[in-house]
């Protein structure tokens, strides 16, 4: 389904982890997390000059369960919606999806994968055709709690149509990412 093995895998191994944290973990409460920005531009020389920036909230979801030692996985909703751009062709982008990060103890830090659906209001620019306005953003990224309420990150993302349609060149990102944490 997507156009490499390491997202297809990445996307399975969070499906399977929020299946085992409905089902095994301890109800808490849904609640907004935090809500920030993030902006960033293509990783290779071919999608050098494509630049997003979204906003975007993230929701724990009522589940979180222990990896022993303190160390916690905490399953989170994220919605964004942002522009998506190369050369003065511009796009609307919006995603929901679900994100699980992982919670060391004692240290201001996180790291976090997902997969989201993602759709754009446009999929061709300057003769580069993303095949389809459906698209899959699949992301890793840490995270640094700076300062009381304050939050600092990057993300690596990787945006493709899943092979649902033809071509299929996927674009990579590196977006960094500014958050109010709640």
């Amino acid at each position: 389904m997507f156009s490499s093995p390491k997202a297809g895998l990445i996307s399975r191994v969070l499906l399977c982890m929020l299946s085992y944290t409905a089902a095994t973990s301890l109800a808490q409460e849904f609640r907004l997390e935090s809500a920030g920005v993030r902006g960033g531009t293509g990783t290779t020389h071919s999608v050098q000059y494509f630049c997003e920036t979204d906003a975007f909230a993230d929701w724990n979801l009522p589940w979180r369960w222990s990896l022993g030692a303190n160390w916690h996985l905490q399953p989170r909703l994220d919605i964004s919606a942002g522009w998506l751009g190369e050369r003065g062709d511009n796009a609307f982008v919006g995603s929901l999806g679900p994100s699980i990060v992982v919670l060391p103890p004692s240290l201001p830090l996180s790291i976090e994968g997902g997969v989201s659906p993602a759709g754009i209001s446009r999929f061709t620019y300057e003769g580069r055709d993303l095949g389809s306005t459906l698209q899959f953003i699949t992301h890793a990224g840490v995270n640094w709690d700076f300062a009381r309420h304050w939050r600092i990150g990057y993300r690596f993302q990787h945006m493709s149509n899943g092979d649902l349609s033809s071509p299929n060149p996927g674009l990579n990102m590196n977006m960094l990412v500014l958050s109010y944490v709640f």
